[in-house]
């Protein structure tokens, strides 16, 4: 593929290609040996972006083999076919946003039905158990865009061949079940492997698209289910005190990482009533200058935030300097605390969270944060948490 780029941050990036992307090139693939008797080295696929790819196919296999491109025992896996199938793979690459799938061989096995295209996962290609999600429960976790990619390459190959039946393609990832523990596949009720992803055809170096949309995703699952108000946390931190702290469980809880401003339109989106932010000071102290992307890049305004509110809390000029050359916001409370102004100064913090939060809300949505430090607990609660919390217990 001719490499492209973007520019990020004054940075030149290389971009990748979706494991969409992959399953489609593969199938084509595929599709060529199977109904063209020809073995294809590269194929050229159109991208959703509008974007020309041509790939490099790494493995052909004809006849009697597995989604994995080996010769099964007679027996085989549910994804052995005895029909004449050809099976190829297309190696997976992220550019310089490379994930968990980087490097991971796609292979799509393609045989001859009597009509019709059926689109189906086979090895480490993840089943959906819940609803809400992309696809129905019980199917393959290879989402709309991509399955729409592999039907249309495919396609154009019967059309070439002036084939008039149908085809089987079957995607499978060889250890997937294995990467599929380190996404959000697991809490999103997708069992047994990782998705067949993209919606663009393109990976773009960087991309926050990615973690919103799953973010989205599962937002939309448990809007699906019935809940109603949601217990929402930055990451890790956030997630073990709402358990420890406040003893609340997993399926009610969203982690929404920086994307706090996004995530509160989600839940107006689907019609949710309640949104419960639990995190640590550091993250959410920047919500009191109405910052609700809160990664250091699109702005760091922690210790002049606390200053602030130090200053409102009758803090002298000595104890502002001390607080503005913290580097922590941890750091900040202990000089708080040190001078006696730490509980006004969180009031006064606390106050100006609960307005920009309700501001982003609008008036459809009641909203409400909680806010802890690891060394001296509970800060405080904006003016809804209480409530917040006794639905979600």
């Amino acid at each position: 593929m001719e490499e492209l780029y973007i520019y990020k941050d004054n940075k030149k990036l290389r971009c990748g290609y979706t494991t969409g992307s992959c399953a489609a090139a593969a199938a084509k693939a595929a599709a060529i040996g199977l109904l063209l008797q020809k073995e294809a080295k590269r194929v050229t696929i159109d991208t959703p972006k509008g974007i020309m790819l041509t790939l490099d196919i790494i493995t052909t296999e004809r006849n009697r083999t597995d989604v994995n491109g080996q010769q099964p025992e007679p027996e085989g896996s549910r994804f052995f076919t005895t029909e004449p199938s050809v099976t190829c793979s297309v190696k997976k690459d992220g550019g310089d946003d490379a994930d968990i799938t980087h490097g991971v061989l796609v292979y799509a096995t393609v045989s001859k039905t009597d009509s019709g295209i059926t689109i189906d996962g086979g090895l480490g290609i993840g089943r959906v158990t819940r609803s809400g999600l992309d696809q129905p429960v019980g199917e393959a976790a290879i989402n709309r865009v991509p399955r729409l990619m592999i039907e249309k390459e495919v396609k154009e190959i019967c059309e070439e061949a002036e084939y008039k039946g149908g085809l089987s393609i079957v995607i499978a990832i060889p250890g997937g079940e294995l990467l599929a523990e380190k996404t959000f596949n697991p809490r999103l009720g997708i069992t047994g492997g990782i998705s067949v992803l993209g919606t663009s055809g393109i990976v773009e170096p960087m991309s926050e698209k990615a973690l919103v949309d799953t973010i989205r995703t599962e937002i939309r699952m448990l809007a699906s289910k019935g809940i109603t108000t949601l217990a929402v946390v930055p990451g890790n931190y956030g997630e073990a005190f709402a358990g420890s702290e406040l003893n609340f469980g997993e399926e009610n809880m969203v982690k929404c990482s920086n994307f706090i401003g996004d995530t509160i339109d989600m839940a107006y989106e689907f019609k949710l009533e309640g949104f419960l932010l639990i995190g640590h000071i550091g993250k959410l102290v920047k919500l009191g200058a109405g910052i609700m992307n809160t990664h250091s890049k699109w702005g760091d305004a922690r210790q002049e935030v606390l200053c602030c509110c130090a200053l409102k809390a009758g803090c002298d000029t000595n104890t502002l300097n001390q607080i503005l050359n913290c580097v922590t916001t941890e750091e900040a409370l202990a000089v708080l605390k040190e001078h006696g102004k730490m509980e006004t100064t969180i009031d006064i913090l606390m106050d100006k969270i609960d307005y920009y939060l309700k501001k982003r809300a609008y008036d459809g949505l009641t909203i409400g944060a909680v806010l802890f430090s690891n060394k001296y607990g509970l800060l405080g609660k904006t003016t809804e948490a209480d409530r917040l919390i006794k639905q979600l217990s």
